[in-house]
Formats: C-alpha cells, sequence, structure tokens
C-alpha cells in the first residue's frame, strides 16, 4: 500500500472518509464472539454482514474475511455443555463445526447473489515462501472472479508448533499478504478503552491510536478482565502489524446493527489504528511476523549499534553466541549482549558454519570454510528490527 493513500487529519471523522472512500481492498476479522449466539451460529448477524458486504461489492470493493467461529459452532452442534479445552477435543469439534460455518455463510450470501469459497490456513503455510506466494495468487483469483474469500485457521489440523496464535494474528498477515487497504477487526467490544468499562465508569472509547506508539503495553489497560488484557491484546498487537504495513485499521464492536455499512459511511464507531509515515515492505514484513525464528544470533555492541542505528547487514566478525541449530536461509533472531532482542532475519550461513566463522572478517570466511557464500551472515535486505514489544524500524 502507497503511503500516500491517505492524508492525515486531526478530525477523526473526516480522516475515517477520507480512509474509506479511497479503499478498495477491505480485510473484515469476524470473532467467535460476534459469530456465535446461546443456540449456536448468530444467523441474523451473518445475514446482515452479507447484506453489507453485498452493498460495498456494488460499489466495487474487493471483500476478504477472516473467520472465527468452527470450534465454537461445533461445540454447539455436538452438544456439549463446556467449551474443549484439549487439542483433540477442538479438532473434532472445528471438524463438526467448520462445514456447518460454511454452509450458514453460502446460504447467507446467495441470497445477496454471492459466492463464498472457503481457505484453510496454517501458520506453515504462510512462512512457506511458495505456499504464501500461492495463497496469494489464489485469493487475487477468486477476488478476480467476484467471489468472497472466507479464511480461518485450519483448527482440524493446527498443533501448538504451527498455530497462528489466533485469528487477529492471521487476519494481519492477510492483511500484508493481499495489500489490504483497510483491516477491519469485529469484536464484542466497542473499541480500545483507556480503563477497564467493567470497572471504571469513567472509561472512555480511544478513538485514535497513531502508530509507532512508544510501547504497546502501554495502549492496554492492566486489568484481569476480558475486556483489558487477553483479547484484546491480540487485536491491538494485530492492529500494529497491520499499520506496519501501512494498513489502517479499526477495532469495533460487530454488535452494532450494520457496523460495516456504517463505517463506511463515516460514523465514528470503535477505534482507528492509522499507520505512520514508514511502512514495512511485504517482504520485510512476512520476515517479520509470519516466520517463526529457529534460533539466535548474540552480537556485540559495535554489530548492534550499528544495525539499530542504520539497518545494515550483520556480519560474522560481530557475532559472539549462536543458540539453535538451523540451515542457510532459516529465520534466526539477533540479540544483544543483555539477551534483548534487536531484529530478525534470514541467514546466509548454517549454524554449524556461523559457529567457525563468528568473530571473524567476511575476507576470512573462505579461509576457514574453504568456500564463501556471501560476506555477509545476514543481508540488510532480509533484516528487519524489531524488539520484544514488536516495535520495528524500516
Amino acid at each position: 500500500m502507497n503511503n500516500n493513500f491517505f492524508k492525515k487529519s486531526d478530525n477523526t471523522r473526516v480522516l475515517r472518509k477520507d480512509i474509506f472512500s479511497r479503499a478498495r481492498r477491505i480485510v473484515i476479522k469476524i470473532g467467535s464472539s460476534v459469530l456465535t449466539c446461546v443456540t449456536g451460529l448468530d444467523s441474523d448477524f451473518i445475514s446482515g454482514l452479507a447484506d453489507d458486504v453485498a452493498l460495498l461489492k456494488k460499489n466495487g470493493y474487493e471483500i476478504l474475511i477472516v473467520s472465527s467461529g468452527a470450534i465454537a459452532a461445533g461445540a454447539h452442534k455436538i452438544g456439549l455443555k463446556d467449551r474443549p479445552v484439549s487439542i483433540p477435543q477442538k479438532q473434532a469439534s472445528a471438524a463438526v463445526g467448520q462445514g456447518y460455518l460454511m454452509q450458514v455463510y453460502e446460504e447467507a450470501f446467495e441470497r445477496q447473489g454471492l459466492m463464498v469459497a472457503q481457505l484453510l490456513l496454517t501458520s506453515d503455510d504462510m512462512a512457506n515462501r511458495r505456499r504464501y506466494l500461492n495463497a496469494r495468487n489464489t485469493i487475487n483469483t477468486l477476488f478476480g472472479w467476484g467471489i468472497i474469500s472466507i479464511i480461518n485457521e485450519n483448527d482440524t489440523v493446527v498443533i501448538k508448533e504451527i498455530k497462528f496464535g489466533d485469528n487477529d494474528n492471521l487476519a494481519a498477515l492477510i492483511t500484508n499478504l493481499i495489500e489490504a487497504d483497510i483491516f477491519i477487526n469485529l469484536t464484542d467490544i466497542d473499541g480500545l478503552y483507556n480503563g477497564d468499562p467493567c470497572t471504571d465508569k469513567t472509561a472512555s472509547i480511544i478513538k485514535r491510536v497513531d502508530w509507532p506508539c512508544i510501547d504497546i503495553n502501554s495502549c492496554i489497560f492492566k486489568t484481569d478482565s476480558d475486556v483489558g488484557t487477553g483479547g484484546m491484546l491480540s487485536k491491538v498487537q494485530a492492529a500494529q502489524k497491520a499499520c506496519m504495513c501501512g494498513t489502517p485499521t479499526i477495532i469495533a464492536s460487530g454488535r452494532e446493527k450494520n457496523i460495516i455499512r456504517r463505517l463506511f459511511s463515516g460514523e465514528d464507531l470503535g477505534t482507528i489504528f492509522m499507520p505512520g509515515e514508514q511502512e514495512l515492505k511485504q517482504k520485510k514484513h512476512w520476515i517479520a511476523f509470519a516466520l517463526k525464528p529457529m534460533g539466535n544470533l548474540i552480537v556485540d555492541k559495535g554489530a548492534s549499534d550499528v544495525i539499530l542505528q542504520k539497518g545494515t547487514s550483520l556480519l560474522p566478525s560481530g557475532i559472539i553466541e549462536i543458540n539453535g541449530d538451523f540451515d542457510l536461509g532459516d529465520p534466526v533472531r539477533i540479540l544483544d549482549v543483555s539477551q534483548a532482542q534487536i531484529a530478525v532475519g534470514l541467514v546466509n550461513y548454517t549454524s554449524k558454519e556461523i559457529n567457525i566463522i563468528k568473530g571473524k572478517r567476511s575476507v576470512m570466511i573462505e579461509s576457514f570454510l574453504g568456500y564463501k557464500h556471501s560476506d555477509e551472515v545476514i543481508h540488510r535486505d532480509n533484516l528487519v528490527i524489531v524488539d520484544d514489544n514488536l516495535m520495528t524500524k524500516i
């Protein structure tokens, strides 16, 4: 997305109208708490969503939906009294619920003359560059055919090691994948509050957040309630990731009737998160957030300083320690001498090779290995400055 896509304004309502008037490609994420009710799936909500999406499509918008709800739908359909806890129970519930969820979506959108398509993904799909690009090609083809993509994590097979963590994170990665213009995250909360609305009557919605924030945790009110932490934290983190690829994000309540068309008409609902002046290029966003690091490279102060200040490549001379067993091209973390993460990147050498050349000058690589792939252990084009709080620099 181009940084000139929007013009910043002090008036949040004017800003929203400007953003929505220029947008064409939209990601809508819907949480389980919005999709389900005491009797199972909330078909009234899904019908209303289909109405709003149909209206947007008539006006030339491309819509993609990231949908939770398969596990909850399956648990309701099976008749489980409590939400599944174990992985096999969740996977089995999702196996029952996913088909039911898509049936309800298909019926609702068919009434609007629209077709839907299901895509089930794991984090392995997003981490593998070929499958990542294949997913993008599939989605773009569906856009060209006028079909609504409905994406969910593949809960029927997913295990801890390959989970996205939540569909908020998945939606943020999809936002980067398709270069969306707006990311709308619908939940059962009106937006991000400056306090806990369950206990503080003076708490109010923060209408606008501008990234980069100094500390992402400062945006989350510390509380033990579901409103203050947990679900809201993951939504703010997802908003941050979307902002880093240049996409404005809105967290709003899906319980508001016709919430989507009202947002597009300019109503000042929920919290809008605005990107900064710079954005991560698509590949660097993928490196920073789609990949799971396979090890750590601990660097000296000189190396950490030039990486943080200039975004330079990592040379073998600055490496003092290696943790993990990884191969050429794998993602790794870069840590400073205090073990704090400063960056992530893709290595040009294996962990065994780096152990041999660490602390050596680049001109000495071939004499120690007998060959040389590159002067850099991590080239700056494959390196992203990102700390433990997910704050990045370009």
